[in-house]
This record gives structure tokens, sequence and C-alpha cells, in this order.
């Protein structure tokens, strides 16, 4: 009864009840997808804003958000409406078709990996067979607009910052494509669905825990690394670069891509979870079958979003443990230290593979 594959099954049988063309229904249907995947993508921006707001402030040792409604949860959509209404502002010397076209190219390649991931039993987007390839692909889409606001601005600092994100981004993806590649070997396919039944039994992390500790803790590098979050925040780096790429977009136009970032630390915990920890699969010890029964209780979709706020909660943790790294540090733990540990990581899952599978 807790399982949304119920009311999706229910929305469903009813539109075939009451409308004779199925085209229609299917149409129907897929407004519905994409109208309830962009009300999540704004309201998981919404949750995430104010539960960093919260971290910060626990870590910093300070209330936080606790005047605008209860515990200040209504704080988030104050400021939501006030981004919406705020001036735009409008810059000289710039090129305009890629200046206003650089936040829809870096919103569309999170929304498209948003769409790709599995949320919970039978609630997804789409079910590539080639899933984590799909992944890997549309989410490197956001960097090229990041690359064109940048260049686009006629700002020295809007440049700088962009130019910053391109060199992190495309150093810190071979490493995170790596570790998922390690995964691939285990799971024996690139399909979503399929890794996330193959750990229904038990996680990834418990089937070959050394190589996927390893390649967990390197995606997870890698992966805040491209979400461009302090220790590795250089491209919007304020004592140094204003706001970066985007310091010369106002309103609505920089709330795009501060809704792009908020999105994409979900979607790295997200990939993370379906790939290392089972996705939506409860927690099962072998043999424990009341403890499993127990377990499978539990919502698939709470299990899913449990797991990925956890890692959401690291990714904070760090944010807020770790000075800023130097670009040259940077490059140094991704090109002389992430990248080899990964692919020796890579041959001692092929290795691990071959022995214990």
């Amino acid at each position: 009864m807790l399982e949304l594959t119920g009311i999706i099954n229910w929305i469903h049988e009813t539109l075939m009840a009451n409308i004779p063309a199925s085209w229609l229904v299917s149409l129907i249907e897929y407004v519905l997808i994409g109208a309830g995947f962009l009300a999540l993508y704004a309201v998981l921006a919404l949750i995430l804003i104010y539960f960093e707001r919260r971290i910060c402030a626990f870590f910093q040792c300070r209330l936080g958000p606790n005047r605008v409604g209860p515990f200040g949860v209504f704080q988030v959509i104050a400021d939501m409406v006030k981004i919406l209404l705020k001036e735009i502002i409008s810059v000289k010397h710039i090129d305009k078709v890629l200046f206003y076209s650089a936040f829809f190219i870096v919103i569309m390649g999170s929304f498209l990996t948003f769409g790709g991931l599995q949320f919970a039993r039978g609630v997804h987007g789409a079910d590539f067979n080639i899933g984590v390839f799909y992944l890997l692909a549309v989410s490197s889409i956001s960097i090229v607009g990041v690359l064109i606001a940048g260049w686009a601005s006629n700002n020295k600092y809007a440049l700088i910052g962009s130019m910053r994100a391109g060199a992190q981004v495309i150093s810190y993806e071979l490493s995170a494509g790596l570790s998922l590649l390690t995964m691939v070997i285990l799971a024996g396919s690139m399909n979503l669905s399929t890794i996330i039944e193959e750990q229904a039994d038990a996680w990834f992390i418990f089937q070959a825990p050394i190589p996927v500790l390893i390649a967990l803790v390197i995606y997870l590098i890698a992966g805040h690394a491209e979400t461009n979050r302090g220790p590795f925040d250089l491209p919007e780096a304020e004592s140094e670069l204003t706001a970066g790429y985007h310091t010369e977009y106002s309103g609505i136009q920089f709330g795009f891509f501060y809704l792009a970032e908020y999105v994409n630390l979900f979607i790295i915990a997200a990939i993370a979870t379906i790939v290392f920890l089972g996705g939506w699969q409860p927690f099962h010890i072998v043999g424990a079958d009341g403890f499993n029964a127990v377990m499978d209780y539990i919502p698939t979709w709470a299990w899913f979003f449990g797991k990925a706020f956890a890692l959401i909660f690291l990714s904070l943790w760090v944010r807020w443990s770790f000075p800023r790294l130097r670009i040259d540090q940077l490059l140094h733990l991704e090109w002389k230290i992430l990248l080899p540990f990964g692919l020796f990581n890579l041959v001692l899952m092929a290795v691990w593979v071959i022995i214990f599978k």
C-alpha cells in the first residue's frame, strides 16, 4: 500500500478505462510524467537548500533559518519567490544568443540525468539497457553550458571560472567513469534495473567489499568535485572570482544555475545509491527471514531517498570541514592519485569477479 507503483497503476487503469485511444493515453501519461519530474526536480532543490542551511548551521554552531515558518522551513520558499521577482539586469557587450542559452543547457543536462534514475520499484523516467552509459553521457552536457556562460559573459572572472570548471569536470569525470565501469564489471550489465536487482540479497558493498569500497570512495570524491562544491569550489571561488562563471547572471537566470547545482548534488548521491548501495533495495541479511520481512515493509522509495540523503549529508560534512584546494592540488589529486587507484581497482574487480563470482 505504501509503494508508488499502486498509484501509477491506478492512474494508468483509469485513463485506459475512460479514453478509448491508446495513443492519447500514452500522450497524457508522458505529460504527467514530465510534470511530475519537474515538480520533484524543484521540490528536491528547495529541500536540499534548507537541508544544507541547517547542516551548515550545525557545523558552525549556529541555528540556521528559524523565523519564517516552523523551524524556518518556509525561508527557502520566500527566497524562491524573491529570486523569481528579482530584476534581470541587462549586460552590455555580450554574446546574447549564447549568454541566454547557457543556463538552459546546464538545466537540460541535469534534468536529462535526473530522468534516468530509478527512484523506487517501477518508478523511473526511462529504463535504458545502457543506463550507466546514458548517465555518464548526458551528465556531461552541463559543462558545455558552463563554458558557454563564461565565454559569452565577456567578463574575465566568469571566463576564468568557466575554464576552471571545464578542467575540473573533465578531469574528475575520468575517475567517476572508471568507478562506475568497475561496478558494471561486477553487475555484468549497464542496465540500472538489472544492477539494482543484482543487489536484492546483498548490496554490492557487501558482495565485494574491498574493490567496491575503493570505487565508492573514488566516485564520491570525483562526484563532489564535479558538482563544484567545497573544497573543490574553485570555479566559484568568491574571494578570487566573485561568483565565477555566473557572475553576470541575475534573477531567475542565476536561479537556474543555483537550481542545477543542488540537483546535481542529489544526482551524484542517487547514482552512488543505485550502483553501490542497492538503490531502492532494502537491507537484507541472508538467513534472517524475520528481520528481512521487517525491512521489506519499509517502502522502496524510502530506502532510496534515505540512502541518497545520507550520502548528501556526508558531502555537506566534507564541504564544511575542509578548506578550498588550490588548482594544482586539485588536479594533482585527480591525475596522480585517484586515476591510478581507479585503474588499479578496475583490474582488481575483474580478478575478483573471475575468482569469486
